[in-house]
């Protein structure tokens, strides 16, 4: 299995320049970073204060097994009544990676994750950003492997951004495409 960063160099760079024809191969979008999220949501609203601590530890700890890296805690930014939240409360964990740990991230992605989703046929393209961005979200992280669903105690869902350097939507999604992501046949 050749790995990503290398066909990133030998062909999807190359592959960029011929069909957009950029002067350089530095002006060649790139990945720039992937950014896993997940919010606490319903599962804390109505807990005490120790139920709650136990379901932000235990969503951190599966985080850092699926990336590979502490994640850190969000704090919500204002107090919101019929939320029952309160300025300084942890509502969600983030992570954020880059370099080799990105592309070994997205390698399992593309190869192991998507293709073990229920009901997967590929990404819709109304997922990606004007920017070239793309989000995907899963209800629930049984596809990764790392975690065995029957041993965990509850599930909850995530969020990924896959975030490049390029400029519009279709020079994004060109250089995804060319890494091997799954898109949707329109």
């Amino acid at each position: 299995m050749e790995r990503l960063c290398e066909k990133y160099n030998k062909e999807v760079v190359p592959a960029m320049v011929k069909k957009f024809g950029y002067k350089s191969v530095m002006a060649v979008p790139r990945l720039s970073k992937i950014v896993v999220n997940s919010g606490f949501g319903k599962n804390i609203a109505s807990k005490g204060s120790g139920e709650r601590e136990k379901i932000e530890e235990y969503v951190a700890q599966s985080i850092e097994t699926i990336t590979g890296q502490k994640p850190s805690l969000r704090k919500a930014k204002k107090s919101i009544a019929a939320f029952k939240l309160r300025q300084g409360m942890v509502v969600g964990v983030s992570c954020t990676l880059r370099k080799q740990k990105m592309y070994d991230f997205l390698e399992k992605l593309i190869w192991v994750v998507l293709p073990r989703s229920r009901d997967f046929r590929g990404i819709n393209m109304k997922a990606m950003t004007d920017q070239g961005d793309i989000t995907v979200g899963f209800k629930e992280y049984v596809p990764f492997f790392e975690l065995k669903v029957e041993k965990e105690k509850g599930i909850f869902g995530l969020e990924l951004t896959i975030s490049t350097t390029a400029k519009t939507k279709e020079e994004g999604t060109e250089l995804l495409r060319l890494l091997g992501f799954p898109f949707k046949q329109q």
